[in-house]
């Protein structure tokens, strides 16, 4: 059973809960460094208008998820392949948890790895 045989691969399912510490953390660095960067027409420089708040907590949302994955493959000492970038999808749309999500909340979701 030599390298790249298929041997030793498997898929992975996990459900977890990213924190919403993290989130609200998350949320408020990309605010503030939004803020540094921001210009937006209509607006003071630094000011990051109320249409793109959704932008941010998005961003937030997908990076606590990111970070909870990696943490887990790191609990678990899972690696991908050499030569592999693996592959982790995350079953839920993005979009529909922050439908309404109130950031600092904790939020479940469930992922493959590959």
């Amino acid at each position: 059973m030599g390298a790249g045989d298929g041997e030793g691969v498997y898929k992975f399912w996990l459900s977890a809960i990213a924190d919403g510490a993290q989130v609200k953390q998350l949320r408020q660095a990309t605010e503030k460094e939004a803020s540094k960067k921001a210009n937006f027409p209509g607006f003071r420089k630094g000011q990051v208008p109320l249409y793109a708040q959704p932008q941010l907590t998005m961003f937030a949302v997908q990076e606590a998820i990111i970070k909870t994955c990696e943490q887990s493959l790191e609990a678990y000492g899972l690696e991908s392949l050499p030569g592999s970038a693996g592959e982790v999808t995350v079953n839920e749309d993005v979009k529909d948890i922050c439908k309404g999500y109130k950031v600092g909340t904790d939020i479940p979701f469930t992922a493959t790895y590959m």
